[in-house]
């Protein structure tokens, strides 16, 4: 098993709550019985991380190019009801300035998977993790071809509120 740097921690908890484990905090779903497809909405969702494991390019050294985090993360609608989970990994990029990395993400949702893809910054600065902006990238089911984004803000240690905005 490899040692875990300390300033590796934001990696996964910048994803998720992706994102590692506090209370379930509440989270708004959207309320429309029967969605249309053909239209834009949103779903706010709380994320709680449940794994992840790093895999530094140094171990027991300075965080490097090419560190990796893979996670899991278990997501919950606003009262507290286990809806999903998200997976992924996230790769370090860049190690100056408070380092970046780019991060790939699956959200598995009620009808369907949501794909989402992009950067993250500051995860290597000490103190909670950085909100992010990502694109969502695609989808299946009743997310067939969505396009969109997903901002995330650290709610809690290890807690994350993502705000899935969908477009069709």
């Amino acid at each position: 098993m490899r040692p875990i740097r300390a300033a590796s921690l934001g990696t996964a908890t910048a994803l998720v709550a992706l994102l590692a484990c506090a209370p379930v905090v509440s989270a708004a779903v959207d309320t429309d019985p029967a969605p249309k497809k053909d239209r834009d909405r949103v779903i706010v969702l709380t994320g709680r991380l449940a794994e992840q494991s790093r895999f530094p390019v140094n171990p027991g050294g300075a965080p490097a190019q090419g560190d990796r985090t893979v996670f899991r993360s278990v997501l919950f609608d606003q009262d507290g009801k286990e809806v999903g989970e998200t997976g992924g990994t996230c790769t370090t990029t860049r190690v100056a300035n408070g380092g970046a990395e780019e991060c790939v993400v699956t959200y598995v949702l009620p009808g369907g998977q949501l794909t989402v893809q992009g950067m993250v910054f500051g995860h290597l600065v000490p103190g909670p993790p950085p909100s992010f902006d990502n694109a969502i990238t695609g989808g299946t089911g009743k997310f067939d071809r969505a396009r969109g984004s997903v901002h995330a803000d650290t709610i809690a240690t290890g807690t994350r509120r993502f705000t899935i905005d969908l477009q069709h």
